[in-house]
C-alpha cells in the first residue's frame, strides 16, 4: 500500500481526471450531489467560499496496492482502506468522493477531498508526507496487505515526469555509488550520465547539511529519491568505508589520494543503498 499525496486550487480539473478515466468508477461520495460531475464540482467548489484564504484547496490522494492483494481488494474493501486511511491522517468532518481506476495492473483509488472542513476549517496538511507513511505501513500490517520491497518493482517504461527521471537518478546512483570511492569519482560518473550534484552549506559555512541531483528540468533532494540516498548516509557510506575524507565538522568534498580496494564489507553497506 502506497499513499500519494497532491495539493491543488481547483476541483475542476481534478474531478474531471478521476471521474474522467475510462472505467472509473465511483465508489462513495460523502457531502456532495453526486448526480454529475457537475455537481460535484459544484458541491466542492461551494464550500471553498467558507475559507476563500485558502489557496489550495483540493486535496488529493492516490493509494495504490500491490497486484498480489487483488484477491481482498472488492470496492468495499477499498472503501474500507480509504476511509481508515483518512481517518488516520486526520482528514475528517469533510466533503470527499472515492474512485476506483481499472487502467492499471495495480488497484488503486483515487481521493479528492476538500481542505476546507465542513466548519469552515482548514485540515491541516502539516508532516503530511511523513504521516501517509506511518499510516500506510500501519494499514498495511493490520489487513494484512503487500508492501513491495525495493524499487526494482518499479515498472520504469509505465512511469510519467518527474517519476521518470527520478527513478533514473536512483538507478544512476545506486549503481554507480559501488564504482566510486570518493564524493568526486561520483560526481564525475554521474555527469557522464548528464546527473549533477548540488550540495546545500549551513548558512555561509563550509559545512555541508544536504544534496540534491538534477537532471535535465527536475532537481529532487537526496532523500526524495531514496532515504538512503541524503548526504549524510552517502556520506557516511564513503567514511565508513575508508574511502573519502569527506566527514569532518566542516565538510569538504576532498578526493582521497590511497584508493583501498572494496572488500566484502563493503558491501553491507550497500544494503541500504537499495
Amino acid at each position: 500500500m502506497i499513499g500519494k499525496i497532491k495539493k491543488g486550487s481547483g476541483f475542476k480539473g481534478c474531478v474531471n481526471y478521476v471521474l474522467g478515466k475510462e472505467q472509473a468508477a465511483l465508489l462513495h461520495a460523502e457531502g456532495v450531489l453526486a448526480e454529475s460531475k457537475h455537481d460535484i464540482i459544484r458541491s466542492f467548489c461551494m464550500q471553498t467560499e467558507m475559507n476563500p484564504s485558502l489557496k489550495k484547496s483540493v486535496g488529493h490522494i492516490a493509494l495504490s496496492y500491490s497486484v498480489v492483494d487483488v484477491p481482498k481488494l472488492t470496492d468495499e474493501k477499498m472503501i474500507q482502506l480509504a476511509q481508515e486511511y483518512m481517518r488516520e491522517m486526520k482528514i475528517t468532518d469533510t466533503q470527499y468522493i472515492i474512485v476506483r481506476h481499472q487502467d492499471r495492473e495495480h488497484p488503486h483509488v483515487h481521493i479528492v477531498f476538500n481542505r476546507i472542513d465542513n466548519s469552515g476549517k482548514t485540515i491541516s496538511d502539516s508532516n503530511d508526507m511523513y504521516r501517509n507513511e506511518q499510516v500506510c505501513k500501519k494499514l498495511k500490517e493490520k489487513h494484512g496487505l503487500y508492501f513491495a520491497k525495493g524499487k526494482e518493482q518499479v515498472k520504469q517504461h509505465r512511469l510519467k515526469e518527474p517519476d521518470k527521471t527520478k527513478y533514473e537518478i536512483y538507478t544512476a546512483v545506486k549503481n554507480e555509488i559501488r564504482k566510486s570511492r570518493n564524493w568526486q569519482q561520483l560526481q564525475e560518473q554521474l555527469t557522464e550520465k548528464c546527473i549533477s550534484i548540488q550540495f546545500k552549506h549551513k548558512g555561509q559555512t563550509n559545512e555541508i547539511q544536504g544534496i540534491s541531483f538534477s537532471k535535465g528540468e527536475y532537481t529532487f533532494k537526496g532523500s526524495e529519491i531514496d532515504r538512503s540516498f541524503s548526504f549524510s548516509k552517502l556520506d557516511k557510506y564513503f567514511r565508513d568505508a575508508k574511502l573519502t575524507t569527506a566527514g569532518s565538522n566542516k565538510q569538504t568534498i576532498t578526493p582521497q589520494t590511497q584508493e583501498p580496494a572494496i572488500n566484502k564489507s563493503d558491501d553491507s553497506l550497500l544494503v541500504g543503498l537499495g
